[in-house]
């Protein structure tokens, strides 16, 4: 299935979509390549998204992942 959401990336590696009409950012390495039907993934920032029907979704905000170094 296509996804629908027009994505692209940045010089410094850095994902991008619109989300409706605003301009969101989707992530760094926590992006899934290729996007796929049902993927999930949160942002450094803690926005959770899905592709639903081949259409990325903000599903909200959460407590950022914890970093273990």
């Amino acid at each position: 299935m296509a996804i629908n959401t027009i994505v692209w990336m940045n010089g410094s590696l850095d994902w991008f979509g619109y989300i409706g009409d605003e301009e969101m950012f989707l992530g760094h390495r926590s992006f899934p390549v290729p996007p796929e039907e049902g993927d999930e993934w949160t942002t450094e920032a803690g926005d959770m998204f899905k592709i639903i029907d081949g259409v990325i979704t903000h599903l909200g905000k959460t407590d950022p992942p914890k970093k273990y170094w």
